[in-house]
């Protein structure tokens, strides 16, 4: 049995991997899309924490765990708080209705394994965890 450190080290390998397969191939257009991915992300009139945010709740309404799992560590990276998260968390669900539900799972478990802790947040309250 993996631990949730290993699953999570298993998500990005397997990613990453993939990722490169993918680009090894001579296709433009799926060149141009992954690029056009990371354009996407990256600082303009919206910040990146913001844009992060935004692919997280689309992720959830798309209902695709592989995407929020992504969005959730890059959220993390750029500083998003567990308090923004359920924030977060809140829009997809209410957009996305009761079928994202089991994605909202998910995604605080993966949340819980970044963040090192199946408990964080449930002592002191949300807000006060940056």
């Amino acid at each position: 049995m993996s631990t949730e450190k290993d699953r999570l080290a298993e998500f990005t390998a397997f990613r990453q991997r993939m990722n490169e397969r993918i680009l090894a191939e001579d296709n433009q257009v799926v060149r141009r899309f992954f690029a056009l991915d990371t354009q996407t992300y990256k600082a303009g009139a919206l910040d990146v924490k913001t844009k992060e945010m935004l692919g997280l709740v689309a992720s959830m309404v798309l209902r695709c765990d592989d995407c929020i799992g992504y969005h959730i560590a890059q959220c993390k990276e750029v500083g998003v708080t567990r308090y923004e998260f359920f924030e977060v968390f809140s829009v997809g669900l209410v957009v996305g209705g009761s079928i994202v539900i089991p994605h909202l799972r998910r995604a605080v478990d993966f949340l819980d394994q970044l963040e090192g802790s199946a408990a964080a947040g449930q002592a002191e309250g949300c807000s006060e965890h940056a």
